[in-house]
């Protein structure tokens, strides 16, 4: 019954002043073509009354797609859990979705619908960055007994679900109220003006919700052995980017204009394991019992870095001919002939192949 793959995308949850998804063109082409047997839907929990229609967003695959229940959200709030658990909870209504993917309005598909759902649909698991924190003292002991300390975990919020892990999160009672009491963001001086000012912003506890709260729900649980402890979703930690040193590594890099080249993007797909400090453990990735790649996406992403991505790929085809099937193989800088097109119709070349190749039908003029 569960065959759909979903997409819930988290656009309020940024800094940014735009309501505009800045890379709805980018995802646009990573749909197009296979909406036809109803294999994936598309939630956006955007700014509360906001609505994406054809002046909003140029894509048809999220007009509409706006949840009316969304909420304001705060970086580094609980009201984060508050934005996916209302994703999770309206994607949930649809009994045929199977897999819930929560990416936010700076990601890019790295590779072509067919291979990215094969891949997901795949595994029994869920997909979900985790490893113990016994580092950077989050934990507060005041969770305890609700959470003990063994069961505290940290981990990348953008994370891939099975529809049992989703609804376990949205029919928590017990572990969120507590990360809505005892984790906390610690108060920044640009928040100040909103808050009372802290006597000693140095004695204050530091927690970031959303970085914790899906990894610790599911390790209290006892379901870990029913994830793959690895998120699917690229982010560049550069801890050298900030000349605060409290700050560095708040933020994944952010890529722009001049950051976007077909190595940059090769590097990423190169990547076949995670090294977990903390745990002493290193992460092979697999997909179907064999070596894969290990990210599917990555961010964050200018919607200029995006669109010069996006336009590498057809630039590539330098020399049209008529009614070929063309594929291009992702990283490489040949476009490969296939096939005439009198073997091959528009749905037919759209079909990938395992290794990220895209078939891109050529009609002839």
């Amino acid at each position: 019954m569960e065959k759909k793959i979903v997409t819930l995308h988290s656009h309020s949850i940024t800094t940014t002043t735009t309501n505009l998804l800045p890379l709805d063109v980018v995802w646009d082409s990573f749909f197009k073509g296979n909406d036809e047997n109803n294999i994936f839907s598309v939630y956006v929990h955007s700014r509360p009354g906001f609505l994406f229609n054809n002046a909003t967003t140029r894509s048809v695959y999220f007009v509409n797609r706006q949840l009316n229940d969304s909420i304001q959200v705060g970086w580094g709030e609980a009201t984060m859990i508050v934005a996916e658990r209302i994703l999770l909870k309206r994607a949930l209504e649809d009994p045929f979705n199977g897999r819930f993917v929560i990416v936010s309005d700076s990601c890019i598909p790295l590779y072509n619908f067919t291979y990215t759902y094969d891949y997901i649909m795949s595994s029994s698991n869920s997909f979900i960055d985790s490893f113990a924190d016994t580092k950077e003292g989050r934990y507060n002991t005041k969770m305890d007994p609700v959470i003990p300390v063994r069961n505290w975990r940290k981990g990348s919020q953008w994370v891939v679900l099975t529809r049992k892990h989703a609804e376990i999160i949205v029919n928590d009672t017990s572990v969120f109220p507590m990360f809505q009491l005892h984790c906390k963001r610690k108060s920044l001086p640009e928040f100040w003006r909103d808050q009372p000012f802290p006597t000693d912003n140095s004695k204050e506890h530091n927690c970031i919700p959303d970085e914790h709260y899906v990894q610790t729900l599911l390790a209290k649980e006892g379901l870990e052995q029913e994830i793959t402890r690895r998120t699917l979703t690229y982010s560049s930690w550069d801890l050298s980017s900030n000349k605060n040193r409290e700050r560095r590594g708040w933020h994944p890099v952010t890529y722009k204009y001049s950051d976007a080249t077909p190595m940059l993007i090769q590097s990423i797909k190169d990547i076949d394991n995670i090294y977990y400090e903390t745990e002493y453990r290193r992460e092979w990735c697999t997909s179907k019992g064999k070596p894969s790649t290990c990210f599917l996406f990555a961010r964050k992403f200018t919607r200029t870095a995006a669109l010069r991505l996006l336009n590498m790929i057809y630039t590539k085809i330098t020399h049209l001919i008529h009614g070929f099937c063309l594929t291009v193989r992702a990283g490489s800088s040949k476009a490969k002939v296939t096939s005439l097109a009198v073997k091959y119709n528009r749905e037919s070349c759209a079909l990938r192949n395992s290794n990220g190749s895209k078939g891109i039908f050529l009609q002839a003029l």
